[in-house]
């Protein structure tokens, strides 16, 4: 599954890159996206995978909250890319003439690099608040990684301002990108009703269809495992969350996004046919009679 998620992301990459048809804003996103599920599977999995291959379930201190960094840095810029896409969407269908003025290469690559500094400074100030806690010599996080609610269970030193970051954290990057994707496909829903035509509204629903599978998976997941490690102290039914939006959703998201896109779909026979025709050309002399 992982080596899947691996090459499945970067063939989705090296599509974008390749075919000049695809250098547009919603490409964009979506190349971010895969880049940005492979290191987030990069984080928690190979580590799983050793643990399993060596039967050792030890990981020191400084592993522990880097891997906390990296999972809520990436998880959150995921969150992010996947809000942006559904306003690229908004507002390809409802302003389709304005599309290239608003969605402007270089606002869209602003908006990345604004949307990776937010998350970086986020997983920063969650690190730092960590490391300001103290912990017992012999811990046992009942998680396949270091999850920063697990963390905050463990810890011997009050949490109460790490618990009051946490929950402005989740509200700020959890409520606050669903309701903008909400409000984006409300408008979305509404202009694709006004559409006469049945082809119209088929091709304009069949655009969003990709992205809201990717989103329902994702939130969903998110969800579960939030309420799970909320309500109950067994953590088995989080970690069979955490396992769909950290393994299962970014290996699904190059089937979602490539079977029921007929653009890359195109872009991919291309990209692999040249990659045939490199191969060594063999001529046979023809008989004359």
């Amino acid at each position: 599954m992982y080596l899947i998620t691996v090459f499945g992301n970067l063939l989705i990459i090296l599509t974008t890159i390749s075919d000049s048809h695809l250098h547009t804003p919603m490409y964009f996103f979506l190349s971010n996206l895969s880049f940005v599920d492979i290191y987030f599977t990069s984080t928690t999995i190979p580590k799983m995978l050793l643990n399993i291959q060596t039967q050792s379930k030890v990981i020191t201190y400084e592993g522990c909250i880097s891997q906390m960094y990296f999972a809520l840095f990436f998880g959150v810029l995921d969150d992010l890319l996947l809000t942006v896409m559904a306003y690229d969407h908004y507002v390809a269908i409802c302003h389709p003439l304005h599309y290239m003025v608003i969605m402007h290469p270089r606002l869209c690559v602003l908006l990345v690099l604004l949307y990776w500094i937010i998350s970086a400074l986020h997983s920063l100030l969650h690190s730092l608040m960590l490391l300001r806690l103290s912990f017992c010599a012999e811990l046992g996080i009942l998680h396949y990684f270091c999850e920063i609610s697990q963390m905050f269970q463990l810890a011997c030193s009050d949490t109460f301002l790490n618990d009051i970051l946490m929950y402005c954290a989740d509200g700020l990057f959890g409520v606050g990108p669903f309701a903008g994707m909400l409000y984006s496909y409300s408008k979305i829903m509404s202009t694709i009703h006004g559409i006469s035509s049945t082809q119209g509204k088929y091709k304009a629903f069949s655009t969003c269809v990709s992205h809201l599978s990717v989103v329902f998976l994702f939130y969903c997941t998110v969800l579960g495992g939030y309420i799970s490690s909320t309500a109950t102290e067994n953590s088995h039914s989080s970690s069979a969350a955490s396992v769909m939006y950290t393994v299962v959703i970014p290996m699904l998201n190059p089937f979602i996004y490539s079977l029921r896109n007929k653009d890359i779909k195109e872009a991919l026979k291309k990209l692999l046919g040249k990659e045939s025709m490199k191969g060594p050309i063999v001529m046979k002399r023809k008989k004359f009679p």
